[in-house]
């Protein structure tokens, strides 16, 4: 058990001395899926060298319902080799949502993201694409509880 906990430390503290090089801006679309299939649209500011703030405008439904979501996530980004960088971090969210025939609410979530992303301004492109889970607690609402959806992004970064 010791060399265990000793090994997570270590890890973590090669972890955070290997820090990725945040884009200053990024703006673009993130297309996922849980329990629907919708998008975001989803700009990134950079805050410090590996630190960013990501805000996602997302739409989503089914034949049962529909939505609309403000998200707000603050991320750590850690650098794994040349472009290829790893995210995690805490977010919030309010949304207002549509139940078949019901009047609607407005539902309020916390919860965070972890993903891995590809920076192509190593090739002189500006593209950052990325791979990406969020799981969400619903704190107030109908659909209470945990939800989580995985979801790819397109940004432009200037």
């Amino acid at each position: 058990m010791k060399k265990t906990i000793l090994s997570l430390v270590v890890i973590t503290l090669f972890s955070l001395m290997a820090t990725a090089q945040v884009n200053p801006h990024a703006i673009g679309l993130r297309f996922g899926g849980g329990s629907s299939y919708g998008g975001e649209i989803s700009y990134q500011q950079g805050m410090g060298n590996a630190n960013r703030l990501e805000l996602d405008l997302g739409f989503a439904g089914n034949s049962d319902y529909n939505r609309l979501m403000l998200i707000g996530i603050y991320h750590w980004d850690w650098n794994i080799t040349a472009g290829l960088n790893w995210f995690v971090g805490p977010g919030a969210g309010v949304g207002l949502y549509k139940d078949g025939d019901d009047d609607g609410y407005i539902n309020i979530a916390v919860g965070g993201q972890i993903g891995l992303e590809y920076d192509f301004n190593t090739l002189s492109v500006p593209i950052l694409l990325s791979l990406d889970a969020r799981p969400m607690w619903d704190l107030l609402g109908d659909n209470a509880g945990l939800g989580w959806g995985a979801a790819l992004g397109v940004r432009y970064t200037f």
